[in-house]
């Protein structure tokens, strides 16, 4: 049972950025600001961010609950504060390009959001490499936001 609740506290956990970027994200024609944007050719239509955030806040999930479980010898407290600070960095985003619509600071959150992701992968790897490669997805998905966020960035 123990395990049970440690996988939902993980997936609380993983999902708290999606929880803060729902607050600000645009909803479809109604966010003018957004939608007055020059975007990147490459810009998904909305509802591929809606399909792919949570299947990247569930990857992350499982990866921290794997963390949770394993039974290493080292210290997993880096590893839990490196997973903490990539939520409110995450979340930080959110606020930052469509809550305070400041593009070039957004842009500066999501290349620390990036350092601090692959800082968490290569200690995730010292404790569990399954968790290491789940969360490659999302180091892949900021690396094509940041492309987008810096296209936005260039083109207004």
């Amino acid at each position: 049972m123990k395990k049970f609740w440690l996988f939902v506290l993980a997936m609380v956990i993983s999902f708290l950025p999606g929880i803060v970027g729902m607050l600000f994200s645009p909803t479809g024609m109604s966010d003018i600001w957004y939608n007055a944007l020059n975007k990147s050719v490459l810009t998904p239509d909305g509802w591929v961010f809606a399909v792919v955030w949570p299947i990247l806040y569930f990857l992350l999930g499982l990866a921290l609950y794997m963390i949770f479980i394993d039974k290493t010898k080292y210290s997993k407290a880096k590893s839990y504060w490196l997973f903490a600070v990539n939520v409110v960095l995450n979340a930080l985003w959110s606020y930052t390009f469509f809550g305070l619509h400041l593009i070039g600071i957004s842009l500066i959150v999501l290349i620390v959001l990036t350092g601090f992701t692959i800082w968490m992968m290569r200690t995730f790897k010292t404790i569990s490499k399954a968790s290491y490669w789940l969360v490659w997805p999302y180091l892949v998905w900021l690396v094509f936001a940041l492309y987008l966020n810096g296209a936005i960035s260039l083109l207004n």
